[in-house]
């Protein structure tokens, strides 16, 4: 068994708790033997976006010192595996014995999708999932992390399942954290145009790697009265 820790991310962990544990079950049916470190927090994204870079600092103290000898940390998110793995090492640049640590952890970290295509190397999960789904990247899998074709092909590969394009689907969902606070109206016209994208594709699901895009999403068809569901890529890998 092939030893991860979860980090399990504070949207995943407050809202979507379903989602963690599909994340554990597509873990454990890819090898893993899966810890949970009870001592996890916020990894600080949301204070170092927005400019508090020492509380930001503050956090990910306690995620290095949480997650310090972990052999690998698998979240079942694109933005804050890329928060841990890109800015980490920036934010503790002259901090140098916690430089090193960030540095060792960063390495070590990675987003579902990732950890199970390109460390594991595993593109069929054998799940089953009788539906037609499409697929939106979230802006920090896609260009932070530069994921593709591992979400990609591991729908591919599930049973069942039709895969349909998803119109511009590089087109960033609108939500972006406090992007949505700040910036409402425009958050709300990007919105739509993802949505009119994901219907015009004709899936019953869509899909993707990150919650947060994926409640943003789920709110606007909710109010739509539209029929397409939202489900974390972990939710439909799970499936038997």
């Amino acid at each position: 068994m092939k030893p991860v820790a979860l980090f399990v991310t504070c949207l995943v962990d407050q809202l979507y708790p379903r989602v963690g544990e599909a994340t554990v079950r597509v873990l454990e049916r890819a090898g893993c033997a899966v810890a949970f470190p009870a001592e996890q927090t916020c990894c600080g994204q949301a204070a170092f976006n927005n400019g508090f870079q020492e509380e930001a600092r503050v956090l990910g103290r306690r995620f290095l010192d949480v997650f310090a000898d972990a052999p690998a940390i698998v979240a079942p998110s694109g933005s804050c595996a890329d928060m841990v793995r890109e800015w980490y090492p920036h934010l503790f640049r002259d901090e140098p014995a916690l430089g090193v640590l960030a540095r060792s952890v960063a390495s070590r970290t990675y987003e579902l999708s990732e950890y199970l295509v390109r460390v594991l190397g595993v593109d069929d999960l054998g799940a089953r999932f009788p539906a037609t789904v499409t697929y939106h990247p979230s802006c920090h899998g896609l260009r932070g992390l530069g994921l593709r074709e591992e979400p990609l092909g591991l729908l591919r590969a599930v049973r069942d399942l039709r895969l349909v394009e998803l119109p511009d689907a590089g087109q960033c969902c609108g939500f972006g954290g406090f992007f949505s606070i700040k910036f409402a109206a425009l958050s709300g016209a990007m919105l739509s145009v993802k949505l009119d994208n994901i219907e015009a594709s004709g899936a019953e699901v869509v899909t993707a790697t990150d919650v947060s895009c994926l409640m943003h999403i789920s709110g606007g068809l909710s109010r739509r009265g539209s029929r397409v569901r939202a489900l974390h890529l972990a939710e439909i890998l799970a499936g038997s």
